[in-house]
Protein backbone atom coordinates (compact mmCIF):
# COMPACT_ATOMS: atom_id res chain seq x y z
CA UNK A 1 0.00 0.00 0.00
CA UNK A 2 1.36 3.29 -0.66
CA UNK A 3 2.92 5.82 2.45
CA UNK A 4 0.84 8.71 3.25
CA UNK A 5 2.14 11.93 4.53
CA UNK A 6 -0.38 14.76 5.69
CA UNK A 7 1.88 17.92 5.69
CA UNK A 8 0.73 21.12 7.74
CA UNK A 9 2.20 23.98 6.64
CA UNK A 10 3.26 26.74 4.27
CA UNK A 11 3.18 27.86 0.79
CA UNK A 12 4.94 30.98 -0.56
CA UNK A 13 5.21 32.43 -3.54
CA UNK A 14 9.95 32.36 -4.52
CA UNK A 15 11.21 35.79 -5.48
CA UNK A 16 14.83 34.71 -6.14
CA UNK A 17 18.39 37.00 -6.79
CA UNK A 18 21.62 35.47 -7.80
CA UNK A 19 24.58 37.79 -6.70
CA UNK A 20 28.31 37.18 -7.15
CA UNK A 21 28.38 36.80 -3.68
CA UNK A 22 26.28 37.70 -0.11
CA UNK A 23 26.54 41.44 0.30
CA UNK A 24 28.14 42.59 3.90
CA UNK A 25 26.17 44.93 6.22
CA UNK A 26 25.70 48.23 5.02
CA UNK A 27 27.30 47.15 1.47
CA UNK A 28 25.20 47.69 -1.87
CA UNK A 29 25.46 45.24 -4.67
CA UNK A 30 25.05 45.76 -8.39
CA UNK A 31 23.80 42.01 -9.69
CA UNK A 32 22.40 42.92 -13.07
CA UNK A 33 19.15 42.14 -14.10
CA UNK A 34 18.26 38.32 -13.10
CA UNK A 35 15.18 37.51 -10.77
CA UNK A 36 12.64 34.59 -11.12
CA UNK A 37 9.63 33.81 -9.41
CA UNK A 38 8.62 30.17 -8.21
CA UNK A 39 7.11 28.10 -5.78
CA UNK A 40 7.62 27.57 -2.41
CA UNK A 41 7.48 27.55 1.25
CA UNK A 42 8.76 24.89 3.47
CA UNK A 43 5.41 23.30 3.79
CA UNK A 44 4.96 23.18 -0.24
CA UNK A 45 8.74 21.76 -0.82
CA UNK A 46 7.89 19.28 1.70
CA UNK A 47 4.60 17.96 0.06
CA UNK A 48 6.26 18.20 -3.32
CA UNK A 49 9.42 16.23 -2.20
CA UNK A 50 7.30 13.62 -0.72
CA UNK A 51 5.21 13.36 -4.20
CA UNK A 52 7.91 13.34 -6.42
CA UNK A 53 9.07 9.83 -4.62
CA UNK A 54 6.20 8.26 -5.09
CA UNK A 55 4.19 8.57 -1.56
CA UNK A 56 0.77 10.24 -1.48
CA UNK A 57 0.96 13.81 0.25
CA UNK A 58 -2.35 15.27 2.09
CA UNK A 59 -1.21 19.14 1.68
CA UNK A 60 -2.82 21.71 4.63
CA UNK A 61 -2.23 24.96 4.06
CA UNK A 62 -3.45 28.64 3.55
CA UNK A 63 -2.91 30.90 0.40
CA UNK A 64 -4.28 34.06 -0.74
CA UNK A 65 -8.11 34.60 -1.34
CA UNK A 66 -7.94 34.61 -5.16
CA UNK A 67 -4.71 32.13 -5.43
CA UNK A 68 -4.78 29.11 -7.20
CA UNK A 69 -2.34 26.83 -6.17
CA UNK A 70 -3.29 24.21 -8.24
CA UNK A 71 -2.16 25.97 -11.61
CA UNK A 72 1.16 26.64 -10.50
CA UNK A 73 2.05 22.70 -9.07
CA UNK A 74 0.90 19.57 -10.44
CA UNK A 75 2.26 16.51 -8.99
CA UNK A 76 0.62 13.31 -9.56
CA UNK A 77 0.21 11.94 -5.55
CA UNK A 78 0.03 16.16 -3.93
CA UNK A 79 -3.33 16.26 -3.03
CA UNK A 80 -4.51 19.45 -2.80
CA UNK A 81 -8.32 19.05 -1.91
CA UNK A 82 -7.17 20.45 1.85
CA UNK A 83 -5.77 24.24 0.56
CA UNK A 84 -7.74 27.17 2.25
CA UNK A 85 -8.07 30.45 1.18
CA UNK A 86 -7.65 33.43 3.40
CA UNK A 87 -9.42 36.92 3.03
CA UNK A 88 -7.55 39.16 5.04
CA UNK A 89 -3.77 38.39 3.78
CA UNK A 90 -2.07 37.74 0.45
CA UNK A 91 -0.24 34.31 -0.06
CA UNK A 92 3.19 34.15 1.82
CA UNK A 93 5.91 35.63 0.00
CA UNK A 94 10.02 34.36 0.63
CA UNK A 95 12.93 37.07 -1.12
CA UNK A 96 15.88 34.81 -1.30
CA UNK A 97 19.63 36.01 -2.35
CA UNK A 98 21.85 32.87 -3.57
CA UNK A 99 25.46 33.76 -4.05
CA UNK A 100 26.68 32.56 -7.40
CA UNK A 101 29.84 31.84 -5.62
CA UNK A 102 28.88 29.71 -3.14
CA UNK A 103 25.32 27.98 -3.41
CA UNK A 104 24.52 29.85 0.19
CA UNK A 105 21.23 32.25 0.68
CA UNK A 106 19.72 34.48 2.66
CA UNK A 107 16.15 34.30 2.93
CA UNK A 108 13.23 36.74 4.30
CA UNK A 109 9.97 35.52 4.55
CA UNK A 110 6.32 37.47 4.53
CA UNK A 111 3.96 34.97 6.02
CA UNK A 112 1.02 36.26 5.13
CA UNK A 113 -1.85 33.77 4.20
CA UNK A 114 0.97 31.10 6.17
CA UNK A 115 -0.08 33.24 9.94
CA UNK A 116 -3.67 33.08 9.07
CA UNK A 117 -3.96 28.86 9.06
CA UNK A 118 -5.69 28.51 12.21
CA UNK A 119 -6.30 25.60 14.93
CA UNK A 120 -9.94 25.87 13.81
CA UNK A 121 -8.82 24.94 9.94
CA UNK A 122 -6.79 22.19 11.21
CA UNK A 123 -10.29 20.68 12.87
CA UNK A 124 -11.77 21.31 10.33
CA UNK A 125 -9.93 19.72 7.73
CA UNK A 126 -8.83 16.94 10.29
CA UNK A 127 -9.86 14.85 7.69
CA UNK A 128 -6.68 14.83 5.77
CA UNK A 129 -5.33 12.72 8.61
CA UNK A 130 -7.31 9.45 7.89
CA UNK A 131 -5.20 6.80 7.05
CA UNK A 132 -1.86 8.90 6.88
CA UNK A 133 1.26 7.26 8.00
CA UNK A 134 2.78 10.22 9.35
CA UNK A 135 1.75 14.16 10.32
CA UNK A 136 4.71 16.55 9.33
CA UNK A 137 4.68 20.52 10.33
CA UNK A 138 7.35 23.10 10.37
CA UNK A 139 7.23 26.27 12.01
CA UNK A 140 6.42 28.83 9.28
CA UNK A 141 2.53 28.71 10.59
CA UNK A 142 1.48 29.63 13.81
CA UNK A 143 2.85 27.68 16.93
CA UNK A 144 -0.21 26.79 18.09
CA UNK A 145 -1.71 25.57 14.84
CA UNK A 146 1.11 23.05 14.46
CA UNK A 147 0.51 22.24 17.86
CA UNK A 148 -3.25 21.30 17.62
CA UNK A 149 -2.14 19.16 14.18
CA UNK A 150 -0.09 17.01 16.22
CA UNK A 151 -2.63 16.62 19.00
CA UNK A 152 -5.32 15.59 15.70
CA UNK A 153 -2.62 13.17 15.05
CA UNK A 154 -2.02 11.96 18.08
CA UNK A 155 -5.32 10.85 18.44
CA UNK A 156 -5.66 9.84 15.30
CA UNK A 157 -2.47 6.99 16.02
CA UNK A 158 -0.28 9.02 13.45
CA UNK A 159 2.92 9.42 14.04
CA UNK A 160 4.27 13.04 14.16
CA UNK A 161 7.40 14.68 12.83
CA UNK A 162 8.96 18.18 13.44
CA UNK A 163 10.73 20.06 11.54
CA UNK A 164 12.04 23.12 14.12
CA UNK A 165 12.37 26.00 10.97
CA UNK A 166 12.91 28.68 11.35
CA UNK A 167 12.92 28.44 15.27
CA UNK A 168 11.68 31.01 16.64
CA UNK A 169 13.40 34.35 17.72
CA UNK A 170 11.77 35.65 20.45
CA UNK A 171 10.46 32.59 22.50
CA UNK A 172 11.80 28.74 22.73
CA UNK A 173 10.55 26.33 21.28
CA UNK A 174 7.25 25.48 23.54
CA UNK A 175 7.80 21.92 25.18
CA UNK A 176 3.72 21.22 24.61
CA UNK A 177 4.63 20.63 20.68
CA UNK A 178 7.87 18.97 21.56
CA UNK A 179 5.97 16.71 23.83
CA UNK A 180 3.44 15.65 21.27
CA UNK A 181 6.09 15.18 18.68
CA UNK A 182 7.65 11.37 17.80
CA UNK A 183 10.51 12.25 15.23
CA UNK A 184 12.20 15.91 15.47
CA UNK A 185 14.47 16.80 12.22
CA UNK A 186 16.58 19.65 12.75
CA UNK A 187 19.59 20.79 11.27
CA UNK A 188 23.00 20.96 13.45
CA UNK A 189 22.22 25.08 13.55
CA UNK A 190 18.21 24.75 14.85
CA UNK A 191 19.26 21.65 16.97
CA UNK A 192 22.02 24.01 18.93
CA UNK A 193 19.52 26.97 19.29
CA UNK A 194 16.76 24.52 20.71
CA UNK A 195 19.24 23.18 23.20
CA UNK A 196 22.02 25.31 23.61
CA UNK A 197 24.54 22.26 23.03
CA UNK A 198 26.81 23.26 19.95
CA UNK A 199 27.14 20.64 17.47
CA UNK A 200 31.26 19.66 17.29
CA UNK A 201 31.04 15.70 17.53
CA UNK A 202 29.45 12.41 18.10
CA UNK A 203 29.16 13.39 21.80
CA UNK A 204 27.56 16.84 20.76
CA UNK A 205 25.13 14.96 19.10
CA UNK A 206 24.41 12.61 21.50
CA UNK A 207 23.97 15.40 24.08
CA UNK A 208 21.26 17.46 21.63
CA UNK A 209 19.39 13.87 21.23
CA UNK A 210 19.33 13.15 25.42
CA UNK A 211 17.57 16.62 25.35
CA UNK A 212 14.53 15.45 22.95
CA UNK A 213 14.51 12.78 24.82
CA UNK A 214 14.28 13.81 28.26
CA UNK A 215 11.28 15.72 26.75
CA UNK A 216 9.86 13.02 25.62
CA UNK A 217 10.58 11.98 21.99
CA UNK A 218 11.43 8.87 21.14
CA UNK A 219 13.20 9.71 17.53
CA UNK A 220 15.82 12.71 17.00
CA UNK A 221 17.45 12.62 12.89
CA UNK A 222 19.72 15.57 12.97
CA UNK A 223 21.22 17.00 9.31
CA UNK A 224 24.60 18.05 9.16
CA UNK A 225 25.13 19.61 5.66
CA UNK A 226 28.35 18.51 3.47
CA UNK A 227 28.83 16.01 6.43
CA UNK A 228 25.65 13.71 6.15
CA UNK A 229 23.02 13.03 9.17
CA UNK A 230 23.00 11.64 12.35
CA UNK A 231 19.76 9.60 13.48
CA UNK A 232 19.56 8.35 16.90
CA UNK A 233 16.51 6.63 19.01
CA UNK A 234 15.66 6.31 22.75
CA UNK A 235 16.68 2.97 22.26
CA UNK A 236 19.89 3.80 21.76
CA UNK A 237 19.74 2.94 17.94
CA UNK A 238 22.20 4.80 16.19
CA UNK A 239 23.18 5.56 13.04
CA UNK A 240 25.78 8.30 11.01
CA UNK A 241 25.00 8.70 6.85
CA UNK A 242 27.63 10.90 5.12
CA UNK A 243 26.96 13.46 2.69
CA UNK A 244 27.56 12.77 -1.10
CA UNK A 245 29.97 15.33 -2.33
CA UNK A 246 29.08 17.28 -4.71
CA UNK A 247 29.13 21.01 -6.08
CA UNK A 248 26.51 22.99 -4.40
CA UNK A 249 24.70 25.51 -6.63
CA UNK A 250 22.02 26.66 -4.43
CA UNK A 251 21.18 24.91 -1.21
CA UNK A 252 17.75 26.62 -1.17
CA UNK A 253 14.94 23.34 -0.22
CA UNK A 254 17.53 21.01 0.36
CA UNK A 255 16.21 20.81 4.03
CA UNK A 256 13.09 20.09 2.67
CA UNK A 257 13.99 17.11 0.64
CA UNK A 258 15.66 15.46 2.78
CA UNK A 259 12.72 15.69 4.92
CA UNK A 260 9.96 14.96 2.20
CA UNK A 261 12.32 12.18 0.94
CA UNK A 262 12.99 10.60 4.24
CA UNK A 263 9.16 10.26 4.88
CA UNK A 264 8.57 8.80 1.25
CA UNK A 265 10.38 5.67 2.43
CA UNK A 266 10.49 5.45 6.36
CA UNK A 267 8.28 3.21 8.24
CA UNK A 268 6.35 4.43 10.87
CA UNK A 269 8.12 1.35 12.81
CA UNK A 270 11.50 3.23 12.11
CA UNK A 271 12.93 -0.41 11.48
CA UNK A 272 14.65 0.54 8.03
CA UNK A 273 15.47 4.46 9.02
CA UNK A 274 19.10 4.00 7.57
CA UNK A 275 17.45 3.30 4.00
CA UNK A 276 15.44 6.03 4.83
CA UNK A 277 18.33 8.21 5.70
CA UNK A 278 20.55 7.36 2.95
CA UNK A 279 17.44 7.84 0.42
CA UNK A 280 17.36 11.14 2.06
CA UNK A 281 20.75 12.18 1.44
CA UNK A 282 20.78 11.05 -2.08
CA UNK A 283 17.86 13.17 -2.72
CA UNK A 284 19.15 16.51 -0.89
CA UNK A 285 22.55 15.82 -3.19
CA UNK A 286 20.93 16.28 -6.24
CA UNK A 287 18.72 19.68 -4.95
CA UNK A 288 22.08 21.61 -3.98
CA UNK A 289 23.66 20.44 -7.52
CA UNK A 290 20.43 22.80 -8.99
CA UNK A 291 18.64 26.04 -8.60
CA UNK A 292 15.86 27.10 -7.26
CA UNK A 293 13.10 25.21 -5.03
CA UNK A 294 10.59 23.41 -6.34
CA UNK A 295 12.71 22.95 -9.46
CA UNK A 296 15.69 21.11 -7.92
CA UNK A 297 13.81 18.90 -6.46
CA UNK A 298 14.03 15.61 -7.37
CA UNK A 299 11.86 12.71 -8.86
CA UNK A 300 12.27 9.06 -7.61
CA UNK A 301 14.16 7.77 -10.68
CA UNK A 302 16.83 10.40 -10.04
CA UNK A 303 17.47 9.20 -6.79
CA UNK A 304 17.05 5.62 -7.04
CA UNK A 305 19.81 6.36 -9.65
CA UNK A 306 22.18 8.25 -7.29
CA UNK A 307 21.96 5.77 -4.67
CA UNK A 308 24.55 3.37 -5.79
CA UNK A 309 27.03 6.17 -4.97
CA UNK A 310 26.65 6.17 -1.08
CA UNK A 311 28.16 2.27 -1.17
Amino acid sequence: MKKQVTIVGSTNIDRVTRVPRLAQSGETLSIGQHQEEVMGGKGLNQAVAIARSGAKANFVTKVGANFDLSQRVQEDDLNLEYVLHSDKFQTGQAYITVSKATGDNIIYVYEGANGDLSAKDIWDQKAALTGSDFCLTQLEIPLETALTAFKEAKEAGVTTVLNPAPVPDQEDLPKSLLEQTDLIVPNEHEAALITNIPVTDRASLIKNADFFFDLGLEHVLITLGDKGAFYRSKKGKEVMVPAIKTTAIDTTAAGDTFIGALLSRLSPSFDNVEGAIRYAVAASSITVASAGALPSIPYEEAVLSELPKTN
